[in-house]
């Protein structure tokens, strides 16, 4: 049986900047909402979004895109983010946004979008699932112009928690030697500074040395949609009209680092990685 949701539309896009201090304000013990263990009965909605031309060329630069009007698969995620962020962030959410991590994402492209459409975004979640650390979400971001679905995005969290949760483990067998690399990459501290002034996505965890620390990294870390986009930049010329692209998100990327990026054409598409100097993914995904 579907679930049936309330549907609740917005006026604009949601600000992140008090939604982050919301979510770091309900860490606080006893000031948080109480965890359920059902994702919320219903869905945000904004409609008729316009992208700003200029802030798609500085994100086209700092991913490595061609400057062209047509949007890369992995922006409208950062354009609809807000509206997932404001689902995330409620008091009810079942996983609280601090400490959760980004496991997996899956862009669907149905058709090219340029600069010249206006986005109606939809949000919710699914398919809450217990994980040995604790459990999983899936956040759907679903644009469409006109009344028809023209972009989809999938974003997989998990919410880490001291005991099992008795679902999916993390596979610990001998792990395959990598890829050849088809190139590698220098990433710079202002990776991560960078990437959160053109995606909106101010997570401590990748500017601040501090907040790194907090969460329990060394030094701050690339975002992952950022090591996504990058990976789909380095296809651009190759990349069909309409494709899914499937990345698990494996090791972080420190700050700064050294990657390897490998891409092997597959039937009807590419599977992708990056790896660490070591040969330890960063990121493996496929497109199709």
């Amino acid at each position: 049986m579907a679930t049936q949701r309330e549907r609740v539309t917005l006026s604009a896009l949601p600000t992140a900047g008090p939604l982050y201090r919301r979510a770091l304000l309900g860490a606080v013990p006893g000031r948080g909402g109480r965890r359920t263990d059902e994702v919320p009965a219903m869905e945000l909605a904004v409609d008729r979004v316009a992208v700003d031309p200029a802030r798609l060329a500085d994100y086209d630069r700092v991913c490595g895109f061609r400057l062209a009007d047509r949007l890369p698969a992995t922006f409208p995620h950062v354009v609809g983010f807000p509206l997932a962020l404001r689902l995330i962030t409620a008091p009810d959410f079942p996983i609280p946004l601090t400490g959760v991590v980004h496991v997996a994402n899956r862009i669907t492209v149905h058709r090219p979008v340029t600069v010249a459409d206006r986005l109606d975004f939809t949000t919710w979640a699914e398919n809450l699932r217990p994980h040995d650390r604790g459990r999983q979400v899936d956040v759907v971001l679903v644009g469409s112009v006109d009344g028809e679905e023209v972009w989809r995005g999938v974003s997989t969290y998990l919410g880490r928690q001291r005991t099992p949760g008795g679902g999916e483990r993390r596979d610990r067998g001998e792990r395959p030697a990598p890829p050849a690399a088809s190139a590698r990459w220098r990433v710079e501290p202002r990776v991560g500074t960078d990437y959160a002034r053109v995606s909106g996505d101010h997570n401590p965890i990748h500017t601040s040395r501090l907040g790194a620390r907090l969460f329990g990294f060394p030094r701050p870390i690339a975002h992952g949609m950022w090591s996504k986009a990058r990976c789909l930049a380095a296809l651009e010329n190759r990349l069909p009209e309409a494709y899914t692209v499937d990345v698990a998100f494996k090791l972080p990327v420190p700050l700064p680092s050294t990657v390897a990026f490998s891409a092997k054409a597959a039937q009807a598409g590419w599977d992708i990685a990056l790896h660490d100097q070591r040969g330890r993914p960063h990121l493996t995904g496929t497109i199709r």
